[in-house]
């Protein structure tokens, strides 16, 4: 090797030192929630296009301190499940609002990471049925990690409890229509999920209210304004804490038939009455009119309101 290039080779090594350092060092400790009781934490606040926001939806319930009940698992989350300090062995339930990747794309990640643990015998994993071209989600799960034909065979363990694993115990909510009835499930001794069909285009999908402990977390899920059922079931609820999709501006041209606007989040969150309202899965076309969205918004709901970021983490009273 010629000497200058020994020479040249040398001062790039040693000008990424300073870099190898830093990325040696040890991680940020876990951001810590509130002490209190029950608190829900946004492990990922952004939408379906990686636009530099955050890692897309997912939301992680804890009861007492520790991580409980994880809804969705969007691009990123699996991340923010790390940051956050959770594991999957304290997990007793998983909820999936529906089967769009923006929404599940990390679940087979996080149940990678769960193979790493010392795990319970069962896990609940909640979500909705399928309808068109969306599986149910049993499918949806054995499409992934079934040993027949699944894309992480390896995983099968989850599916039949086999090599040690836990057995994920799914349970299918019917969503497509939205007459259909909510269920009720039991998330622990001292959790309850309550599961209910929202409108959101031709994909079966559901909204999540979580009870624990006196203390309530709705989860309303990407729905547009023909959920009308949801809204009229949680009518003056008056929630702890709602987490509502702030996906599109308030104007006409915006692709409305999946989402609310803001002023349809508005109105949902003035009959709810909730006492905090959480702006998540936020997208740069709704940011770049928060102002415009938030004072719509106020029309209707007057109480607290915040736009969620990731890794925040909100406790819902003592």
């Amino acid at each position: 090797m010629p000497s200058r290039w020994k020479q040249s080779l040398g001062l790039a090594l040693f000008s990424t030192l300073p870099i190898l350092a830093l990325a040696a060092q040890k991680p940020a400790t876990p951001l810590r929630c509130p002490a209190d009781t029950v608190t829900v934490q946004v492990l990922g606040s952004s939408g379906p296009i990686a636009e530099g926001i955050g890692a897309a939806a997912s939301y992680l319930v804890r009861i007492d301190g520790v991580p409980r009940l994880l809804i969705d698992a969007g691009p990123g989350s699996f991340l923010r499940f790390g940051e956050a300090g959770a594991t999957v062995a304290t997990l007793q339930g998983i909820a999936l609002s529906h089967l769009h990747a923006d929404h599940t794309v990390d679940l087979p990640g996080i149940l990678n990471m769960g193979a790493f643990e010392e795990l319970g015998p069962r896990l609940l994993l909640i979500g909705p049925n399928g309808a068109g071209r969306f599986p149910g989600t049993i499918d949806f799960v054995r499409s992934l990690i079934s040993r027949d034909n699944g894309a992480w065979r390896y995983l099968g363990g989850y599916l039949d409890g086999a090599e040690g694993s836990p057995q994920l115990d799914i349970r299918e909510v019917k969503a497509d229509q939205q007459d259909d009835p909510p269920k009720r499930f039991a998330i622990g001794p001292d959790m309850f999920l309550t599961a209910m069909p929202v409108h959101h285009g031709d994909v079966p999908a559901l909204g999540f209210l979580v009870e624990a402990k006196g203390k309530t977390a709705l989860f309303a899920g990407d729905q547009n304004d023909e959920s009308e059922a949801f809204a009229s079931r949680l009518a003056g609820r008056k929630p702890d804490l709602m987490i509502v999709h702030h996906v599109i501006p308030e104007g006409p041209g915006q692709p409305i038939g999946l989402h609310r606007s803001p002023t349809s989040l508005g109105e949902l969150a003035g009959g709810v009455a909730p006492h905090r309202l959480v702006l998540a899965h936020n997208m740069k076309r709704s940011l770049d009119r928060l102002d415009e969205g938030i004072a719509a918004i106020r029309t209707h709901y007057k109480g607290v309101l915040v736009v969620a970021h990731d890794l925040d983490c909100y406790g819902l009273g003592k």
